[in-house]
């Protein structure tokens, strides 16, 4: 399998989408070592660029999400993460970060 494209920040975005319905429920980043500890936890982990760390999303919330299935796009710089999401997965409250409609 071909290696990742990190940015050089050692960075790769990634789409997370409702595993069930389709629905794209956020945006983050991860480095190497929250997608490590994805693939370890079967949920999702990812690198704050704010607090320059770890987090791994629902921690104090309780929103988690169950990792179903994990995409590297043709690039293989982004990826696409299918879950099972727990409760809302924006910091918001709602269920999807995507709800601000430009047009």
């Amino acid at each position: 399998m071909d290696a990742l494209k990190y940015d050089t920040q050692g960075l790769i975005p990634a789409i997370v989408q409702d595993a069930a319905d389709g629905t794209v429920l956020m945006q983050a980043y991860m480095n190497s070592a929250a997608l490590e500890k994805t693939l370890d936890s079967g949920e999702t982990w990812f690198y704050s660029r704010s607090r320059q760390t770890l987090w791994h999303k629902g921690e104090t919330s309780g929103h988690i999400q169950k990792v179903k299935e994990i995409y590297a796009d043709c690039d293989r710089d982004s990826l696409l993460i299918k879950v099972e999401q727990t409760g809302a997965a924006c910091h918001t409250g709602a269920r999807s970060c995507f709800f601000e409609r430009l047009k």
